[in-house]
């Protein structure tokens, strides 16, 4: 069985200096204080205009995103793929609530695809509805509460530029995923995909919907929507994740006073994971796997199943994939052994992807020991180094 300890393969892309650079920026992120003092002091001096961007362009997006621009990702692009890793194209700007911008967002997810018509490394291309379309609608329409004539049409609009992306991808034979977002909106997200999935999933999945396993009732969610994808004769494209908003669930559930969606324990939702993973490699006929996970267990459990069911190393119905900075230990470990493996690599104005990057912060922070986990193996690599020369 694969050794994700190998830290030689896991940092072979990065000098000595980038490194060390990572060393750095980890150690920050551990101190929670630290990583929200941070963030609320970048967002001051952007909005002050400060001459900052040099600074965070050299440090954090340097080590997370793939630069400003599309054409900005092409060294990093073709440096993973030296290592058999494939690239997602991830335009990460949030907050968004104009028309301009849906308009400007939407056509920045077509152009990921265009760009992956053009390289074999780059498999799929992702966005999030929410960054095309108004939360405050998504969340009415979620609700089902009655839209005014404005309303519908500005949904309706919404819904337009998803087909738009998606009929894009079936064209361009690019498999497209769509992000889950918080449980207030998902259902409409969910509504939205599998009609997009019942209209272009016909002959491969390339709409693919995200399930969080986080939420107590996304296993049963996977069963249902495969017994409908056999009744109507479409297939089925998932990517797994855990789930990026836990915090923010409980506490507007706490508030509101609801039950939370999410699972009791990390037992639960690890639990629901690995079922989720079995369930679809049962069934790989007819629905595509991509395992968004920095979870060694789980990346391991894959791989058994894998072989259980014998799914090929190479199968493009099976992803593994991980942030880019993130979890090297399994990315570059996988890809060495000739698993299919994707990161996800954002892009877009830094002041327009700090709200991303903030998020993922508190992500890392909510997930225990995951920062001190990525340090231990920074040190780990700078050690093996020093003691060589």
């Amino acid at each position: 069985m694969i050794s994700f300890k190998n830290t030689e393969i896991a940092f072979q892309s990065l000098s000595d200096k980038k490194l060390q650079k990572k060393h750095l920026l980890f150690n920050i992120m551990r101190h929670s204080k630290l990583t929200r003092i941070g963030g609320y002091l970048i967002k001051i001096a952007l909005h002050l205009r400060l001459p900052i961007s040099p600074l965070l362009k050299h440090t954090i997006v340097d080590v997370f995103c793939g630069g400003e621009t599309i054409d900005d990702c092409s060294a990093k692009i073709n440096e993973l793929a030296s290592y058999n890793i494939k690239t997602v194209l991830d335009y990460s700007v949030e907050g968004k609530a104009t028309e301009k911008d849906f308009k400007e967002t939407t056509n920045q997810i077509l152009q990921t695809i265009t760009k992956a018509e053009k390289s074999t490394n780059i498999p799929f291309s992702v966005f999030k509805i929410s960054s095309i379309g108004r939360i405050e609608l998504l969340e009415k329409t979620n609700r089902k509460i009655d839209l005014s004539h404005e309303e519908q049409q500005e949904y309706n609009r919404v819904i337009h530029r998803v087909n738009k992306i998606c009929k894009k991808a079936h064209q361009s034979k690019i498999p497209v995923m769509i992000d889950a977002e918080e449980s207030w909106i998902q259902d409409v997200i969910d509504n939205i995909t599998e009609g997009m999935m019942k209209a272009y999933n016909k002959e491969q999945a390339v709409v693919f919907n995200t399930l969080q396993m986080y939420r107590k009732d996304r296993l049963d969610y996977l069963k249902k929507i495969h017994q409908d994808s056999k009744l109507n004769g479409y297939f089925l494209g998932f990517k797994f994740v855990r789930g990026a908003y836990l915090e923010k669930e409980n506490k507007r559930a706490k508030k509101m006073g609801y039950n939370t969606p999410i699972q009791t324990d990390k037992y639960d939702c690890d639990n629901d994971y690995d079922r989720a993973l079995e369930y679809a490699c049962e069934n790989i006929h007819g629905i595509s796997i991509c395992a968004g996970t920095h979870n060694e267990e789980s990346s391991r459990y894959l791989m058994q199943l894998m072989k259980t069911y014998k799914i090929e190393k190479n199968n493009t119905k099976v992803y593994f994939a991980q942030l880019m900075g993130m979890s090297n230990h399994i990315s570059y470990n996988l890809a060495n052994e000739g698993y299919n493996v994707l990161k996800y690599m954002p892009y877009g104005p830094i002041k327009d992807m700090l709200p991303y990057l903030v998020r993922r912060a508190e992500e890392n922070k909510s997930i225990a020991g995951q920062t001190g986990r990525e340090l231990n193996f920074v040190k780990k690599e700078l050690n093996r180094r020093n003691s060589i020369v």
